[in-house]
C-alpha cells in the first residue's frame, strides 16, 4: 500500500493501473476510520483491481470552525487499518495541496440541497461537492463509495454527478452499525461512556417509529419521534424530517411515496456531539 500525499504522487501511483485499463475505485473519507469505512473499503477492493482511499479533513464544509478544530485526525491508525484490509493508495493531501487556490466555485442543487442538512449548515454541500469533485477529477474513480448513513449527501453527490458529466459509478452502502444500534460514526469517539450510552435511544426509536408507524399517521410518527428522544436527558433533535428517499422533500402521508426515509440529526452531551441517523420505512 503506498501513502501519498500530493496530486501528483496520487496520479504516478495510479498510472500503472491506468495504463492497463484497469478499474479503480473511490472511497472518500475525513479519516478517524472504522468499520463503516472499512466495509466501503473492503466493497471497493473487491469490486476493483484498485482501491484509493482519501483521507482529509476537507474544511471547506464545515460552517462552524470548533466543529472542524475537534473533528478527530487519526492518519496513523487509519493507514494501519486500511493496509490491514487491501487499500492500494491511501491519498492523505495538506489542504494547500487540495486547494492551492481558493475554491470559488459554486454547486447549487435545489431541493436537494437546500433542506435538512442544507438548512442547519449553509455552505456545507458547496464544500462537498468542491472537495469531492476535486477527488473525481485527481483520482479518477471508476466507482465511487459512499456510506447511506449520510443519506442526504449521496444524493447530493449524484446530482453533481449528472451536472458534471463525470463518467463513474456511484455505489450507495447500507449504514454499517454497532450490535447495539448505534450507527457508527467519527464522530461517536467524542462522546464520553455515558454519552455514548445516551446516544443509543437515537436508532432505538427510529427502528420503534417503524412498528408506531403501521397504526399512525406520518405527521404523528415524526412527532413521537421527535417527542422520545427529546424525552431523553442529554438528546435534543435539531430535525426530523420524513422525505421521498430521491426527491428529499418532506413528505405528509405514508402513501405520498413508495420510498420513504426518516432523517435525523441530534445533539448529544454537554458538550453537543452532532450525530446523524436515517431510516427506511418504504424502500424501492
Amino acid at each position: 500500500m503506498k501513502i501519498v500525499h500530493t496530486v501528483h504522487d496520487l496520479k504516478t501511483a495510479l498510472l500503472p493501473f491506468r495504463s492497463e485499463g484497469k478499474s479503480v475505485g473511490l472511497v472518500p473519507t475525513m479519516g478517524a476510520l472504522h468499520e463503516g469505512h472499512a466495509s466501503l473499503v473492503r466493497r471497493s477492493v473487491a469490486e476493483n483491481d484498485a482501491t484509493v482511499v482519501s483521507v482529509f479533513v476537507n474544511p471547506t464544509q464545515f460552517n462552524d470552525k470548533n466543529d472542524l478544530a475537534k473533528y478527530p485526525r487519526t492518519l496513523e491508525a487509519d493507514c494501519a487499518l486500511l493496509e490491514q484490509i487491501g487499500a492500494t493508495v491511501v491519498f492523505a493531501p495538506s489542504v494547500e495541496d487540495a486547494y492551492p487556490e481558493p475554491d470559488e466555485r459554486q454547486f447549487s442543487y435545489p431541493p436537494t440541497d437546500t433542506v435538512m442538512e442544507g438548512g442547519f449548515r449553509p455552505g456545507h454541500f458547496n464544500g462537498v461537492c468542491q472537495i469531492v469533485s476535486k477527488l473525481f477529477m485527481m483520482a479518477e474513480p471508476t466507482r465511487a463509495y459512499f456510506g447511506e448513513k449520510d443519506f442526504q449527501q449521496i444524493a447530493v453527490i449524484r446530482r453533481m454527478v449528472e451536472d458534471l458529466h463525470f463518467d463513474l459509478q456511484m455505489v450507495p452502502c447500507p449504514i454499517v452499525r454497532e450490535k447495539d444500534g448505534l450507527a457508527l460514526s467519527s464522530r461517536n469517539t467524542l462522546l464520553t461512556e455515558a454519552e455514548r450510552g445516551i446516544a443509543l435511544n437515537i436508532s432505538k426509536t427510529l427502528f420503534a417509529s417503524k412498528d408506531y408507524a403501521k397504526d399512525h399517521s406520518l405527521a404523528e410518527t415524526k412527532q413521537w419521534v421527535i417527542d422520545t428522544i427529546n424525552a431523553v436527558d442529554g438528546l435534543e433533535v435539531q430535525y426530523y424530517e420524513i422525505v421521498d428517499g430521491n426527491s428529499l422533500q418532506s413528505l405528509t402521508s405514508w402513501e405520498d411515496s413508495d420510498y420513504v426515509v426518516g432523517c435525523i440529526t441530534v445533539f448529544c452531551g454537554q458538550i453537543p456531539v452532532r450525530l446523524i441517523d436515517n431510516i427506511k420505512y418504504k424502500e424501492q
